[in-house]
């Protein structure tokens, strides 16, 4: 399947999965994951179908590749069904923002990108509530809504919007320099939505200059990596190593904190994370 049809079929199941979802929102119950988590992370059984409706769809349009997902049917683990961590690898999270899906927030997404020899090299988020699509493929371009984007190629500036992680304090419960940075100044513009999929997109679509995330997941990062990358911008950790190609060998759902955006953004972020720890 050449890359543009993949493209194609990817976000028609992305479409078809924000379809299930909607018919749901605002008639959930949150549940609580159950793997291994300390952070009571909040599940519906609608993230389970979701996810049980996209892994179908790809075993069909892609048989024999590998998929990774952020839920199992039981809600006892992830799924990994991984048979060659250097091959094709598809990364699922059926309702990326289940918190405010849960709450009658409407910024939540399906996203589905794809390894390759750990490389992101498709990704497609679908903001549900705005029936937005956010996708890129390698050598295909990047896309919303069919329209060709780039990341933000200027500096940060007063008209900059930058999309933060909802959980800004570190593991000994405080608050990092750049953060308060962030907020002290009045040049730049903050936002958080509660999506860190639907965040680093964004930075990808140009929207905003760029995204930081800490306590995200493989399957938060992939898809909008893909997009960010086609559209000429940068993907790395917090301290700048690159993030892919990502060895998924053992890989049981531990976090990738992610900074991604234009390359201006990013170098100037970079500095400040650095320099502020």
């Amino acid at each position: 399947m050449s890359p543009t049809h993949a493209l194609s079929t990817v976000e028609s199941i992305a479409r078809s999965a924000g379809e299930l979802i909607l018919k749901h929102y605002g008639k959930v119950e949150r549940l609580t994951k159950t793997h291994g988590t300390t952070d009571n992370e909040a599940v519906t059984l609608v993230d389970r179908a979701s996810q049980s409706l996209i892994v179908g769809k790809l075993r069909e349009a892609f048989p024999g590749d590998g998929i990774i997902g952020e839920e199992d049917e039981l809600g006892a683990g992830i799924t990994f069904d991984v048979s060659n961590t250097r091959g094709r690898v598809w990364v699922i999270d059926p309702i990326d923002g289940t918190n405010n899906f849960i709450a009658g927030l409407g910024a939540f997404c399906v996203s589905i990108g794809l390894l390759e020899a750990g490389m992101p090299t498709l990704g497609v988020v679908f903001n549900i509530t705005r029936g937005t699509m956010i996708s890129a493929a390698r050598g295909v371009g990047a896309f919303i809504d069919g329209k060709p984007i780039r990341a933000a190629e200027t500096p940060l500036s007063s008209r900059s919007l930058l999309m933060l992680t909802g959980t800004l304090y570190d593991d000994d419960g405080r608050l990092p320099g750049w953060a308060i940075k962030i907020f002290s100044q009045y040049n730049w513009k903050p936002r958080i939505l509660g999506s860190a999929a639907l965040e680093g997109a964004l930075a990808g679509a140009g929207i905003a200059h760029a995204a930081i995330q800490t306590r995200c997941k493989l399957w938060d990062v992939t898809a909008a990596a893909a997009v960010v990358i086609e559209a000429g911008g940068v993907v790395s950790y917090l301290d700048g190593r690159p993030i892919f190609p990502f060895d998924l060998t053992d890989y049981a759902g531990g976090r990738v904190p992610f900074l991604m955006g234009g390359r201006e953004a990013h170098a100037t972020l970079l500095k400040l994370i650095r320099e502020n720890p």
